[in-house]
């Protein structure tokens, strides 16, 4: 096995059980491996494949594939492929020294908890590819042919996912290890895609007196998970506020900005016009505490503020564009369009006016678009495209991904709820995300594919108070054994 630092350490782990997982978190916790500086930690599970003498892949992105023969009296049992991902998101405190490009964690035990000092854990994901690693070193284990699929950069847009080849495997039944809440299996993910919509603008030099409009003190969110909490979008807003007030002001737009990520429900909107500063102030005042009746329950502190400023040489656009650029606010859709008919309260499909942004040719809006149904992303799509071409601009898309829809004849789920409520006693929480995660990306290669996505308890994932509970860890360890154990038939 490859040594990484020449450094012998104590081991923190050696005393929990099971103590093959833990050893091998350990291990993978020694060796640095944030998103794309993951060579070494793809070269450590190769290591390990060569020293099991198991078959294995490794591609030029550093995924790697590793397969074990079914156990005896498993060799006619559907295979199981084993998923997680390699890399972790690196977040350091400011007095941390560790070089997370360069050095390993320091990890420690904190009575149930595992935690690293000063930095993020890296439990989502290395605790799957422990868990993997584990199963596929013992040889005492019944199971079907495994597959474990270890993916990479995951935490920067499931790169590894998109670009693995999937050819060699066998497998349609998938267990992805990459939940963070013990108890929970997530059985459908939305697909995805960015929408940019261009529009060219017609404008003139102008130097002189403007207004510059501000939308601020909203909550915002992530336009997957929280799109159904009822929270505003600064850049619809602003579209509202410039309808409202671009005939009674006789405004003019200079530029209008709004957000910073596609995939975040933005927080902030800044508009620039020419117009007549006593009704624009006096409108201001008005359009807020209507909205601040409208948003008291999610957005209660918003706040709309109009300052006078001196524009130097900047284009204006001419009244026909300004008029152009309200519509495209005001009309193109946001938010929750459809909601599910199989899943209770889930999100079927969404977009999101993230980033509103100004230059001196054009003006462009990116959406995130999510569906868990691939035809109502493209629906969504359609529309954009069609609202654009009327207006005389265009609609780009780009880093389309596919959705994860929700099976109701899984083999898969049905036995894992049958194991579960024999283990715990309790009935395990079935649920579907409005967000993107791994087995999209699969249920895209594999044809067919039966997957269910769970984990242990992990808590603040992707910040330095991240931790991760030993017993529960156990508990899924065990779960996850008496379901390969049972895939026989």
């Amino acid at each position: 096995m490859i040594e990484f630092s020449g450094v012998k350490r104590m081991r923190v782990l050696e005393n929990l059980e099971p103590k093959r997982v833990f050893y091998y978190f350990e291990e993978l916790c020694k060796i640095p491996h944030g998103s794309r500086n993951t060579k070494q930690i793809s070269d450590y599970c190769v290591e390990f494949a060569k020293d099991q003498g198991l078959m294995w892949y490794q591609d030029n992105d550093n995924n790697v594939i590793i397969i074990k023969d079914a156990a005896p009296g498993y060799e006619k049992a559907e295979p199981i492929i084993i998923q997680g991902h390699l890399d972790m998101v690196c977040e350091k405190t400011a007095d941390c020294t560790i070089d997370m490009e360069k050095e390993g964690l320091s990890i420690y035990v904190d009575g149930d908890e595992i935690r690293a000092h000063k930095t993020t854990l890296g439990g989502d994901d290395g605790i799957a590819v422990a868990m993997a690693l584990a199963i596929l070193e013992n040889k005492t284990l019944l199971h079907p042919r495994l597959e474990a699929v270890f993916t990479v950069d995951e935490e920067i847009g499931m790169l590894g996912a998109v670009s693995i080849d999937v050819s060699m495997l066998k497998g349609h039944t998938m267990l992805n290890l990459d939940s963070e809440d013990e108890g929970v299996f997530t059985v459908s993910c939305a697909g995805g895609n960015v929408a940019e919509c261009v529009l060219p603008l017609t404008k003139e030099a102008y130097s002189g007196k403007a207004y510059e409009i501000t939308i601020t003190g909203l909550k915002g969110g992530h336009s997957g998970v929280e799109i159904n909490k009822g929270r505003a979008n600064a850049n619809v807003l602003m579209g509202r506020f410039l309808q409202e007030i671009a005939d009674k002001a006789k405004i003019s737009l200079l530029r209008v900005d709004g957000g910073l990520k596609d995939n975040a429900i933005p927080v902030s909107s800044t508009a620039w016009v020419t117009g007549q500063e006593d009704i624009l102030k006096k409108e201001a005042v008005s359009f807020r505490e209507t909205l601040r009746r409208e948003y008291a329950s999610t957005d209660p502190d918003i706040a709309i503020s109009v300052e006078e400023k001196e524009a130097q040489n900047v284009g204006l656009c001419d009244r026909e564009t300004t008029k152009k650029v309200i519509c495209l606010l005001c009309c193109l859709p946001n938010g929750i369009q459809k909601m599910s008919m199989d899943i209770e309260g889930l999100v079927q499909t969404s977009l999101n006016m993230g980033i509103v942004k100004t230059t001196e040719k054009e003006l462009s809006i990116s959406f995130c678009v999510r569906s868990s149904v691939a035809s109502e992303k493209e629906m969504i799509n359609r529309r954009l495209f069609s609202m654009m071409e009327q207006l005389g601009g265009t609609c780009h898309i780009t880093g389309d991904y596919p959705a994860w829809e929700y099976r109701k004849d899984s083999k898969l789920r049905e036995l894992m709820i049958e194991i579960f409520k024999e283990q715990y006693q309790r009935e395990p929480k079935v649920e579907a995300i409005h967000a993107g995660v791994e087995c999209g990306m699969f249920a895209g290669k594999i044809k067919d594919l039966d997957c269910v996505s769970f984990g242990p308890d992990l808590k603040q994932i992707h910040t330095v108070r991240e931790s991760m509970s030993i017993s529960s860890v156990q508990r899924v360890y065990a779960f996850v054994l008496e379901i390969l154990k049972r895939c026989k038939e």
